[in-house]
């Protein structure tokens, strides 16, 4: 056979050959499949948080007013306390000797000024007789008068010293949790100078916080609006929670906003106040407090997975009407339910890859299922406070209102 031939065979088979391959080519895979839904359309608040610390209403340091030595402690470190309580006790005995040594002045006074108003009253009777003169009756009408200014005296001596043997019993001046003894018995004791222990009321209790400039400026210019609940209302209601507390349980209401802000740190110092009738709160114990920061109003929320950052950006992924994956850059708020607020970009007809959004990709075909968006169950994701830096004067969580 000539080379021609041959030649002309080896290429039929590579004919062949190349015709068997594209025969068994993979076919192109299907669109992937991913979850859609619109986005859920809520009756929503807005509230600001902020961290801050427990305040008594009132601490009072308890001194002494009169000076001796202690003889009694009539209190348990750290127990609860009643206004009038009795806390401690002075030797009185000092005390009660100088009060009756002042009562027996003021009996001796009071005999004086008998004394005087009768020898006056003879010398009345003897100037009309013109048995004695004129400046012998007016020397016995100053001496009654004398009389009559020692008594006064006499009595005032007496009652400081009443004063200062009831202060040898020191007594609560308000209701609350007292703190340690600072002095034992035996010790002496100096009037207003020495501390002996401290009571801090507990119930109502104050939260005090600082806020940022722009809450600041928001909450003002709603108020001039007339927009703000605070301004419908007599108060703004506050919620608070505890470190180790899923839930702000705690209810309260806004009472004081300082005068001036820091210039310094740009804050402005706030506080509200709570009950606190098992005065289980405490001073000095940190919480969360959420202040309402807006009425009702109908939020967007969608899965916090569905967002997508690229670069600088927060983007959406969404689904057309030919099945092909579109991106929407996105403003967004916080957290509500474990939900994302979408303050705008977003529309509420669009279809929002809520699954499957690693099989997406933006100008490819998917094939879409129809999904629905619900609040995850209590508990399983965190807390949007814990992690989240709103920009000033925005909220920095909501509420669904049901």
């Amino acid at each position: 056979m000539s080379s021609f031939a041959l030649r002309g065979v080896s290429l039929a088979g590579l004919a062949v050959l190349v015709a068997s391959c594209a025969a068994k080519a993979p076919p192109t895979p299907p669109p992937p499949t991913v979850e859609v839904s619109k986005p859920l359309l809520k009756q929503i608040v807005d509230w600001d948080d902020y961290v801050g610390q427990f305040v008594a209403v009132d601490s009072v340091d308890i001194r002494p007013r009169v000076t001796g030595y202690l003889q009694s402690v009539a209190f348990k470190d750290g127990q609860i306390v009643r206004k009038d309580q009795l806390l401690f006790v002075i030797d009185p005995r000092p005390y009660q000797a100088a009060l009756d040594q002042a009562k027996g002045q003021l009996l001796h006074v009071q005999a004086a000024l008998l004394n005087a108003k009768t020898i006056l009253a003879r010398a009345k009777t003897l100037l009309a007789a013109k048995a004695i003169s004129q400046q012998e009756y007016d020397t016995d009408s100053a001496n009654a008068a004398q009389a009559q200014a020692d008594v006064a005296s006499a009595e005032a001596t007496v009652r400081t010293n009443a004063l200062n043997l009831q202060f040898t019993r020191v007594t609560a001046p308000l209701s609350g949790r007292i703190s340690d003894r600072r002095v034992a018995p035996g010790n002496l004791v100096t009037a207003d100078t020495t501390i002996l222990t401290n009571i801090v009321n507990l119930d109502p209790i104050r939260f005090a916080f600082t806020g940022s400039e722009g809450n600041y400026l928001k909450y003002q210019r709603e108020n001039a609006a007339g927009s703000r609940p605070s301004s419908r209302r007599q108060s703004n209601p506050v919620e608070i929670k505890l470190q180790d507390e899923p839930t702000y349980r705690w209810k309260g209401k806004m009472e004081f906003v300082d005068n001036a802000l820091d210039t310094s740190a740009g804050t402005i110092r706030g506080r509200a106040v709570l009950p606190n009738p098992n005065m289980f709160l405490t001073p000095g114990m940190f919480g969360h407090m959420r202040l309402l920061g807006s009425g009702a109003y109908q939020g967007m929320l969608i899965p916090d997975e569905s967002v997508v950052t690229d670069q600088s950006r927060q983007v959406v992924y969404i689904v057309d009407a030919q099945n092909t994956v579109r991106q929407k850059v996105v403003q967004l708020g916080p957290l509500s339910d474990g939900l994302r607020v979408v303050r705008g970009g977003l529309d509420a007809a669009d279809e929002v890859i809520v699954s499957g959004i690693q099989r997406a990709h933006v100008g490819k075909p998917v094939k879409p299922k129809q999904g629905k968006i619900t609040p995850p169950s209590p508990g399983t994701g965190p807390d949007p406070a814990a992690y989240m830096t709103p920009a000033a004067g925005s909220a920095t969580s909501v509420e669904h209102l049901h």
